[in-house]
């Protein structure tokens, strides 16, 4: 009998879609029906879930599994793998936790994961392998992000909280009172396809014509003007790629000048403003800043910064800041110089005006939307109180017992002997990746849960085969959004796949936590508590949502209008005294105390011009004269569904696109399609030239999540085949202040190559071995 077609709802983080499945397999998928602008990556879900690169059944590398923990590590990314049952697996997981506990303690395990491998809430990788380690003991886990590590430290300095990182002015406030949007890295359209908890409406193209169908204006700052939608019309200034904290000091200094701030603003809500001026008068043994000097650095005509500071003083104005302008060395810098500039400007406060982080950067921000609790999963309080910024994972690893300075704290990296990842790529996320490498050479064991055969897998001891988001049950919601979504199971498993709740559930029992860890909930039962909690938890604010039963037959509920629009900072503009920021002074520091009190050369106490190690300003650049951007792709998240055609279809001959200013190319021999060397003294990388006359002189772009794949596996160094561009990137804290990735800090050459294309073979299964040891070995 041949099975009748199911449409069955589910979510990712690219948009919800309805699976049709039929004899047990996903054939097509269709949008949302709330979705106005649906994701073309939402197509690529079958071949993802489908695909020939999936882990089939647990695996172990052969060297450790023949010379034991802590004795193979240098042939991680060549060795064979051994598949093996669930059992011996499990056991030999829960024999190496115990081991590592017993010799070195719980400090010596590092829970390494990332948000982004589900949108679900229940089976949210992070969230889960920190309540499996924290019940078993606790582990060594990371704070802050790569997306905004620097502002998130930063801004509770300098603001009081973070919060404007995650829920910014609604953009119908914007669309009613805003005359100028300057947008420092843009707001680009292919960045907004994605949300960091699923959504059910693609909204920012539309409000973005709705912005400007009311008149308003926009300026782009960047080096590429496709960093604005056409539509938009905007003004573009192809500042030099990381000065844009010099071209901020440049408008403040003629805001200044010539009279234009709002003085009245700065007494009322501000503190610092007067060491911030001397030394814009250059009163502190460094340049006066002006805006011919803030042109030499940032190659932008004096007389246009002047203009455009006169434009934004004359005008509700509204400034934009990317993510991306804060992944740099001293990215603290540009953050804050934004907030000195808002303030000078003294539109804090008011509909339309002030500043905004990341618009753009993905789905959510911008969006109204009623304050609610969405359903998450409990966590379990850590014993081990040891942590690493994020971004420092080859730090920790390369430099154990070593001291490192963050936020005001004197830190020591621990001796990690056990890395257990789920969830997330840090082969995507890391920079130097050749160092990186290294530095996973490191631990005893790196344990692994993947539903793929990624480049980081093929890095593991242990692999273990989990399901994708369309084989489990789980609930979408996002702060961001309006709704929340019951993601029902499509498929069964794929191969022996298992989620990750399951496989932690399993580990526990056999640590002897599985109360503790599981408390006794299958996966549903535990998706109707998170529900029911959340739901009690709205009720309190008066958001009546649905009894779990009923909710999960309907599949969707769509949360009520938020009602009062949100506009950052409005009390505390209107009453600085009786609604004080969480800062020292209660107001906002242009000049910090705290953090000049740090003694921090390379993030003093208030904002100014920090060179980078690599710009093109910088001794460097006469051996690498080109500045790279690495941003987010188009047709894929990070670095998920790059093995699926939607994945593949920009690609040149297989390899990442690199845009080059068409001069640039020329003066290297380089044309339309034709496959270069990308290097510098990091590493090199293939990619396919793509010659973009909208761009700035001297830059070259490329996205970031082209699966890693070495010329040779195993060798670090080796040229990266299909441009991978973190094998490029400087892996160097922005800060002593915040330790966050500085991956927008490259300088790199290109060259043609002239030698024949070696094979991509990244999405290859790997090798695999014969069983050598019986079930019951040790």
């Amino acid at each position: 009998m041949v099975e009748t077609m199911r449409r069955i709802l589910s979510a990712s983080h690219w948009g919800a879609y309805y699976a049709r499945v039929c004899e047990g397999r996903i054939v097509g998928v269709e949008p949302f029906r709330h979705d106005p602008a649906p994701s073309p990556m939402i197509v690529a879900v079958p071949e993802s879930v489908h695909s020939t690169c999936r882990v089939a059944r647990p695996s172990i590398r052969e060297g450790w599994l023949r010379r034991g923990p802590g004795h193979s590590g240098d042939t991680r990314g060549a060795d064979r793998f051994v598949e093996t049952s669930w059992e011996e697996a499990l056991e030999l997981v829960a024999a190496e936790i115990e081991r590592v506990r017993a010799q070195h303690g719980n400090g010596a395990i590092f829970g390494g994961s990332y948000g982004w491998s589900s949108a679900g809430r229940f089976h949210h990788a992070k969230s889960q392998l920190s309540r499996f380690l924290n019940a078993s003991g606790g582990c060594v886990g990371a704070v802050d992000n790569y997306s905004m590590g620097a502002a998130m430290v930063l801004l509770p300095h300098v603001l009081g909280s973070d919060d404007l990182l995650w829920r910014g002015m609604d953009w119908d406030v914007l669309a009613q009172h805003t005359d100028l949007i300057v947008s420092f890295g843009g707001l680009p359209l292919k960045n907004a396809q994605i949300d960091g908890g699923g959504m059910g409406e693609h909204t920012v193209e539309a409000q973005l014509r709705k912005l400007k169908a009311r008149g308003t204006q926009f300026v782009l700052i960047g080096p590429a003007a496709s960093d604005n939608p056409d539509f938009t019309q905007a003004e573009w200034i192809a500042a030099r790629p990381t000065t844009d904290t010099a071209l901020m000091l440049g408008l403040a200094a003629t805001l200044l000048d010539e009279g234009l701030y709002d003085k009245a603003f700065i007494e009322r809500c501000t503190v610092g403003f007067e060491r911030f001026r001397a030394y814009l008068d250059g009163e502190t043994g460094t340049a006066r800043i002006t805006p011919e000097w803030a042109s030499q650095v940032t190659d932008v005509p004096a007389e246009t910064i002047r203009q455009l500071a006169r434009k934004m003083a004359s005008r509700r104005t509204f400034i934009t800041l990317s993510l991306s302008i804060q992944r740099s060395r001293h990215g603290e810098q540009a953050y804050w110089a934004g907030v000195v500039l808002a303030a000078m400007l003294g539109r804090i406060g008011l509909p339309g005006g002030g500043i905004g982080f990341g618009y753009s950067a993905a789905n959510g921000m911008g969006n109204a939307v009623v304050r609610f609790q969405p359903p998450t999963l409990p966590g379990l309080s850590n014993p081990v109180e040891g942590f690493i910024p994020c971004a420092r994972v080859a730090d920790m690893l390369l430099n154990p017992g070593a001291d490192y300075d963050y936020d005001g704290r004197r830190l020591t990296y621990p001796d990690i002997r056990l890395v257990y990842w789920c969830g997330g790529n840090p082969l995507h996320h890391h920079q130097d990746l050749n160092r990186l490498l290294g530095a996973f050479r490191r631990p005893d064991t790196l344990i692994v849960h993947e539903p793929w055969w990624t480049p980081f897998a093929r890095q593991a001891d242990i692999v273990l085969p989990a399901t994708t988001t369309a084989e489990r049950n789980d609930i979408m919601a996002s702060r961001s959004g309006r709704h929340i979504l019951a993601m029902k199971q499509a498929v069964a498993p794929v191969g022996q796949a298992r989620d990750d709740f399951e496989i932690f559930r399993s580990l526990a029992a056999r640590l002897g936590v599985e109360d503790v860890f599981a408390q006794g909930r299958s996966e549903m039962e535990w998706l109707e508590a998170i529900y029911e909690s959340a739901r009690a938890q709205n009720q309190a604010l008066g958001i009546d949502m649905p009894e779990f039963s009923a909710f999960w037959a309907d599949g969707v509920f769509v949360l009520p209008d938020p009602g009062a629009p949100n506009i950052p900072f409005a009390d505390f503009r209107a009453e600085p005294d009786r609604h004080p920021l969480a800062t020292p002074s209660g107001k906002i520091e242009i000049f910090s105390q705290t953090i000049d009190g740090f003694g921090y050369e390379d993030c003093p106490g208030h904002p100014r011009w920090m060179e980078p190690e690599e710009w093109l300003g910088a001794p460097a650049a006469a051996r690498f004269p080109l500045h790279l951007i690495t941003n987010q792709p188009a047709t894929r998240l990070h670095s998920q569904l790059d093995m699926t055609a939607v994945g593949q279809v920009q690609k040149i001959s297989g390899r990442e696109p690199i845009w080059l200013n068409p001069g640039d190319a020329a003066a290297r021999g380089v044309g339309e399609g034709d496959i270069v060397r990308v290097f510098n003294d990091r590493g090199a990388c293939l990619a396919g030239a793509r010659l973009v006359e909208r761009l700035s002189a001297g830059v070259a772009v490329m996205a970031t999540g082209g699966w890693y794949d070495p010329l040779v596996p195993g060798e670090i160094g080796a040229l990266e085949k299909g441009g991978n561009p973190n094998v490029l990137t400087l892996d160097k804290g922005a800060s002593r202040l915040s330790q966050a990735c500085s991956a927008q800090t490259a300088l790199v050459e290109v060259e043609r190559w002239g030698a024949p294309l070696p094979p991509i073979t990244a999405y290859d299964q790997p090798r695999f071995a014969p069983p050598p040891f019986s079930s019951s070995c040790p």
